[in-house]
């Protein structure tokens, strides 16, 4: 794979699929998403049906619920064997009515600015930006994907979580020198972001932070036995308790945001 492309992971599907969200880092992955939309997007747990885009949705594990609530749930993805597991995943759970699409979200944002597609209430973007080839470029036409009042939850892959544990492991970070290339085959990043970079390049659009969350503040980070012998209970909830706090933010592996869509830049209630 060229650095200059997007990655599609139908070499790496069900691969993907375990590490993102299965074991212990997947549970503070989504113990952390469901706390932020339950404290900063209440209303998507409401009777309200929400029109809501999973862009890069993979196998729909934080989505399917969303679609088993009865909210109207599109899945894209650009890996067909990605979307196949979401299908198997949403028969298994017993969930119908989801459209999948095979093709990018710039796709539908496209479609959309035509005229062919229309904006939702909600845009998932979760594990995308860190692989994709034009980074601002994606950033800057996610608003189209969105109502005016909607919501987009991003979340990335963190440049400063990636350097500080290459120096937790006595390495200098080979991201430092401008020459981090990820072994072929393997499911690190290709291009981690500096969350302010994020913050500021979303700041020029139309949108309003509601909450910014890290995401494995310091469960990677753990590297002695008895680290990482904290029991689970205990782990998960200092995850969720620092998750906000910096500098433990800011160190998370990935990072969380939860913004609504404005009418116009600087827009204000």
């Amino acid at each position: 794979m060229s650095l200059d492309t997007d990655r599609n992971f139908d070499d790496l599907a069900p691969r993907f699929a375990r590490n993102v969200y299965g074991g212990l880092k997947g549970e503070i992955r989504l113990s952390v998403l469901r706390r932020d939309f339950a404290e900063c997007l209440p209303q998507a747990s409401r009777g309200t049906v929400l029109r809501i885009l999973d862009a890069g949705g993979g196998q729909g594990q934080f989505s399917l619920p969303f679609a088993a609530d009865g909210h109207e749930l599109t899945l894209c993805d650009i890996s067909e064997e990605m979307l196949q597991l979401a299908r198997d995943a949403a028969e298994t759970a017993g969930v119908a009515g989801i459209r999948y699409v095979h093709g990018s979200v710039q796709d539908l944002a496209r479609e959309v600015r035509e005229g062919r597609e229309t904006p939702y209430d909600l845009l998932i973007c979760h594990s995308v930006l860190e692989w994709v080839a034009d980074q601002a470029g994606l950033l800057g036409l996610l608003s189209d994907l969105v109502l005016p009042g909607g919501h987009l939850s991003l979340s990335f892959y963190n440049r400063h979580g990636l350097i500080m544990k290459n120096l937790l492991r006595g390495r200098r970070p080979p991201i430092l020198d401008g020459a981090f290339k990820p072994s072929a085959g393997s499911l690190t990043p290709t291009r981690p972001l500096d969350p302010a970079w994020v913050l500021q390049t979303l700041g020029q659009g139309p949108w309003e932070l509601l909450c910014h969350s890290g995401i494995r503040v310091f469960h990677d980070f753990l590297l002695t036995p008895e680290g990482r012998a904290m029991p689970q209970d205990r782990l998960l909830a200092l995850e969720l308790e620092l998750s906000r706090q910096e500098p433990y933010r800011s160190l998370g592996r990935y990072q969380h945001v939860l913004l609504k869509r404005l009418l116009r830049p600087g827009q204000t209630e």
